[in-house]
C-alpha cells in the first residue's frame, strides 16, 4: 500500500450503541481505543501514512491514536486527508457511517475496513444467526434455547451444566457455566434484567477452538480461514475476558503439523469459511467452536459467531503480551501483526459498497 496516495484513519467506539428489539449491546469501557492504537501506530511504523488527532501522537497514549466514531470524528478524520477508514467500533444500522449526509458525498471513493452497518445491526443477534446457521442445514451447532423469563425454565428440559449468555453480547460479559437449575435461576435473574431475552446454550466439554476468516480482497477473492488457534486455562468452563487475562497466556495456534494430526481441524476451518460466505461478511470475523468431549477426532460445534473480534497486537511500548486471537492465528502462517493489519487493509470496500449491502 502506498504512503503517497493512501491515508488511513481508525475510529474507536464513542456512541453508546441503540437498543435493538428490546436489547443493547454494552459498550466497551474505553471504546476499543487500545487497540485502535495498536493498529494506527503499526501502520505508522510499517510506512503507511496515518492521520491521528494528536499532531504527534504518544505511542503510550491510547486518545492520541484514532478519531471518535461520532460524525463529527469521522468527518474530522476525512478532512485530513484520509482515504481509508477503520471501523475498529460497533457497527449498526444508525451509525453515522451509514446514515451521515455530511458523508454521502465521500462515499464513493472513501473506503472502510468494517462490516456492512445494517448487516452488524442483525447479525449481532445471536440467536439470530444460530437460527440462520441452523436453517442451512449444513453447519453443526451447539443446542440452544431463548428464556424471556425465569418462568421458562419452568416449561424447557434442560441439560446441565448449561452455558448462559446474553444475545447481545461483547466477549465474556455475562457469560456463565451453570451447572444445576438453582445456579441457572440465580444467574438469569440478574442477566435478563440487564439483556431479555437471553440465551441458553449445551455446554461442550471437549476442546475448545477460535477460527478467524478473512475476507474477499483484491488478492484473494476467496473467504479464507487463518489456522484454528486452541484455547485452555478456562475459568469455571468459560475462556476468560482478554481485559483481564492476556490470550497469550491461555491461547495457542495449532501449526501445520498439529492440524494435520486430526481431519477435525481443517474440517471446522472450512466450515467457518463457509459461514462468512453464508452471512457476506466484509471484514474479518472470529468463530468460536468447541468439540463435544475429550475426543480429539470428533466434529467441532459452531458456538458463538463474532462479528468484531479483537484486533490488539504487540508493538507499542509495554503492549508485547496484548497479541489477539486473530494475530496468534496470523503467526501460524508467518505473519506478524503489521503483516497481518497490512492484509485486513486490503480488504477495505467503498464506503458506498457497505451502505447498500443488505440483510439476506
Amino acid at each position: 500500500m502506498s504512503a503517497t496516495r493512501n491515508k488511513v484513519a481508525v475510529l474507536y467506539q464513542a456512541i453508546e450503541p441503540p437498543i435493538v428489539n428490546g436489547v443493547r449491546k454494552p459498550k466497551k469501557p474505553g471504546g476499543y481505543q487500545d487497540s485502535g492504537a495498536d493498529i494506527a501506530y503499526v501502520l505508522q511504523q510499517a510506512g503507511i501514512d496515518t492521520a491521528t488527532p494528536a499532531f504527534d501522537p504518544d505511542p503510550q497514549r491510547d486518545t492520541d491514536w484514532c478519531f471518535a466514531d461520532t460524525e463529527e470524528g469521522i468527518i474530522d478524520a476525512v478532512n485530513r486527508g484520509t482515504t481509508h477508514l477503520w471501523a475498529n467500533t460497533i457497527l449498526f444500522s444508525s451509525h453515522p457511517l451509514q446514515v451521515s449526509s455530511k458523508l454521502s458525498e465521500h462515499a464513493s471513493h472513501i473506503r472502510v475496513v468494517g462490516q456492512p452497518p445494517r448487516l452488524v445491526d442483525q447479525y449481532d443477534d445471536k440467536n439470530f444467526v444460530n437460527e440462520l446457521l441452523r436453517r442451512d442445514g449444513s453447519f453443526y451447532l451447539s443446542k440452544s434455547w431463548l428464556v424471556r423469563s425465569i418462568d421458562d425454565l419452568d416449561t424447557q428440559d434442560l441439560p446441565f451444566p448449561i452455558v448462559a449468555k446474553p444475545i447481545r453480547g461483547r466477549g465474556s460479559h455475562g457469560v456463565k457455566l451453570c451447572r444445576n437449575r438453582d445456579s441457572l435461576r440465580v444467574h438469569l435473574e440478574g442477566l435478563l434484567k440487564e439483556s431479555s431475552p437471553a440465551m441458553l446454550e449445551q455446554y461442550l466439554s471437549g476442546q475448545e477452538g477460535t477460527v478467524t476468516v478473512m475476507p474477499p480482497s483484491g488478492e484473494h477473492p476467496n473467504y479464507t480461514a487463518l489456522p484454528i488457534v486452541i484455547r485452555f486455562n478456562h475459568d469455571e468452563g468459560i475462556a476468560p475476558y482478554n481485559g483481564t487475562v492476556a490470550v497469550t497466556t491461555n491461547s495457542r495456534g495449532l501449526t501445520t503439523e498439529e492440524r494435520g494430526a486430526s481431519p477435525a481441524y481443517e474440517a471446522v476451518e472450512k466450515a467457518c469459511e463457509r459461514v462468512a460466505a453464508k452471512l457476506k461478511v466484509t471484514a474479518p470475523i472470529r468463530i468460536d467452536v468447541r468439540q463435544p468431549d475429550e475426543d480429539k477426532a470428533a466434529d467441532f460445534a459452531i458456538f458463538d459467531v463474532n462479528m468484531k473480534p479483537n484486533v490488539t497486537g504487540p508493538g507499542r511500548p509495554g503492549r508485547e503480551d496484548q497479541a489477539s486471537l486473530t494475530a496468534l492465528a496470523a503467526k501460524e502462517l508467518g505473519w506478524d501483526y503489521s503483516k497481518l493489519l497490512q492484509e485486513i487493509l486490503k480488504s477495505a470496500q467503498t464506503l458506498k459498497q457497505l451502505r447498500q449491502q443488505n440483510i439476506q
